[in-house]
């Protein structure tokens, strides 16, 4: 894989890059022990960069009626329908780690409406779905279905607001040619 390219756009170098970005990225590399392609191909556009990763936080690591693992089910199985690859592989392996489930990343990326999940969650990736693939069906129904599961109004927003943000990076990453890191492909397996 390492002779692929990560991005169709160029790759900084990590000291050519702004203080805040550079610092950003050595602080991930410090956590997971390498750089995922995405900070480094998007950092081709520093202001871009910065709004990305602001909006990417504010979504998935803000406390919210969604754990953390829902919240990357919700890109994993969005990113399949939007054949991302780059997403699925890279959030597959932090939904596995994240729900302490080496198999339910894979299930969810094959066909969510068989994995071994709660009719709360069907319920949450079906409307996540929705709004991935066909915002402009959603409807009343769809926010009471989702009321008669336990979700409150500012979960619902969390559930369209991440499965649009990565309908957004799924294209993006799609037009870039981005490419997995090898090392995702292994995590949360073992």
């Amino acid at each position: 894989m390492s002779d692929f390219p990560i991005s169709r756009f160029p790759i900084p170098s990590l000291d050519s890059l702004p203080d805040d970005i550079r610092a950003r990225i050595e602080a991930v590399q410090e956590k997971s022990g390498f750089i995922p392609n995405v900070f480094l191909a998007l950092a081709h556009r520093p202001d871009e960069f910065r709004a990305f990763f602001a909006y990417h936080d504010a979504l998935m690591e803000k406390p919210s009626g969604l754990t953390k693992a829902e919240r990357e089910m919700i890109v994993v199985a969005t990113s399949n329908a939007n054949q991302c690859q780059y997403c699925v592989v890279a959030h597959g392996a932090i939904l596995r780690i994240r729900a302490k489930n080496p198999l339910i990343a894979d299930q969810i990326a094959i066909n969510y409406r068989k994995a071994d999940i709660s009719p709360r969650q069907h319920a949450m990736l079906d409307f996540a779905m929705k709004v991935s693939q066909a915002a402009y069906e959603v409807n009343d129904a769809d926010y009471a279905l989702l009321r008669e599961h336990g979700f409150s109004d500012e979960d619902i927003w969390d559930i369209g607001g991440v499965a649009a943000f990565f309908g957004m990076s799924n294209r993006l990453a799609n037009m870039l040619s981005m490419r997995a890191n090898e090392e995702f492909y292994g995590m949360g397996r073992g």
